[in-house]
C-alpha cells in the first residue's frame, strides 16, 4: 500500500512540481517555529533529526546541533511529544541512528512515530540487510522507512533498496558525511539517473547539496532534494526567520531549474 507520505511526494510530483524535504534538528531553539516557517515558505515536508550523541553520517554543523540540543535536555520522547503539536500541512519525517530506536524497543518507537503524527522514518546506519525486524514494525504503524542509496551501490543492488523503500528513496550524493559543500558532486546526479532507471518511487538528492544554485542542478536529474546542513546552519547563527528567507530561496531556485 502507498502511505500518506509516498502518496503526498508521488501527487506534487506528478503534478510537475520538484520537491523540497529541509532538515532540522529538533531540540533547538526555535526549531519548532523553523519547522512551521519552512512549510509555509514551500516545503514539500520536513525532516526532523532526533539529536544522538555520535551521529557518524554528519559532519560539524549537524554535529554541533546535535550536541546543542542534547545539553539543553532534549530527548527522543520530548521531540515527539513536540512534534504532535506541529500541524504544518505537510508529511513529517523523523531521522535517527538505529540506537535510538533499539533503546526504545522497535515496537515501541514505531508507535510512539505514528502517535506523533510522524509519516516516515530515515535511519541511515540500518542498511537493506538488517532492516527486515525495524521495517515489519514501521509497516505495522503506518510509517515508511525510507532507505539510503549510495553513489558505489552496484547495479544490481538499486532494485533490491527501491522495492523496500517506502516514501521516497533517498540518493546519497557522495561519500563521507553531511556538510555545506563548494559545489554539487557528480556522483549524486549519476546515483538519481540510476534510481531513475529502476524505481517510479520519487528520487530525492541529500548530503552535499548546499544552496539554492546546487539545488537546481540536482532536480534536473532528481525529482527534489533534501537540505540539512545549510538549513540548520541558518537557525543556529541567525533563527527561524532566516531559515524561511533560504527555503523560500531554493524553492524560486527549483522551480525554475532550466
Amino acid at each position: 500500500m502507498v502511505g500518506r507520505l509516498e502518496q503526498h511526494l508521488r501527487s506534487r510530483r506528478d503534478a510537475g512540481r520538484k520537491l523540497l524535504v529541509p532538515y532540522i534538528t529538533g531540540g533547538l531553539p526555535g526549531w519548532e517555529d523553523a519547522v512551521r516557517i519552512a512549510a509555509a515558505h514551500g516545503a514539500d515536508a520536513i525532516e526532523i533529526g532526533l539529536p544522538f550523541s555520535d551521529p557518524v553520517m554528519d559532519g560539524p554543523i549537524i554535529q554541533a546541533a546535535s550536541e546543542q540540543a542534547l545539553n539543553a535536555g532534549a530527548t527522543p520522547a520530548s521531540i515527539l511529544d513536540q512534534v504532535r503539536n506541529l500541524d504544518v500541512g505537510v508529511p513529517l519525517i523523523v531521522m535517527c541512528y538505529f540506537n535510538t530506536v533499539h533503546a526504545m524497543g522497535l515496537e515501541r518507537f514505531a508507535g510512539a512515530l505514528a502517535r506523533a503524527g510522524v509519516s516516515g522514518a530515515i535511519v541511515p546506519d540500518l542498511p537493506l540487510e538488517e532492516v527486515g525486524e525495524w521495517a515489519v514494525q514501521a509497516d505495522a504503524n503506518g510509517i515508511e522507512t525510507i532507505l539510503l542509496a549510495a553513489p558505489t551501490a552496484p547495479d544490481e543492488r538499486l532494485p533490491r533498496i527501491v522495492e523496500r523503500s517506502r516514501g521516497f528513496v533517498y540518493a546519497v550524493g557522495l561519500l563521507g558525511v553531511t556538510g555545506e559543500r563548494a559545489e554539487l558532486s557528480r556522483t549524486a546526479t549519476n546515483i538519481a539517473q540510476r534510481l531513475k532507471k529502476v524505481t517510479d518511487l520519487p528520487v530525492l538528492i541529500g548530503v552535499g547539496v548546499s544552496n539554492a544554485e546546487q539545488a537546481r542542478e540536482a532536480v534536473r536529474v532528481a525529482d527534489g532534494v533534501i537540505q540539512g546542513a545549510s538549513v540548520v546552519r541558518r537557525l543556529m547563527e541567525s533563527g527561524p526567520e532566516e531559515v524561511g528567507r533560504y527555503v523560500d530561496e531554493v524553492r524560486r531556485a527549483i522551480d525554475n531549474p532550466a
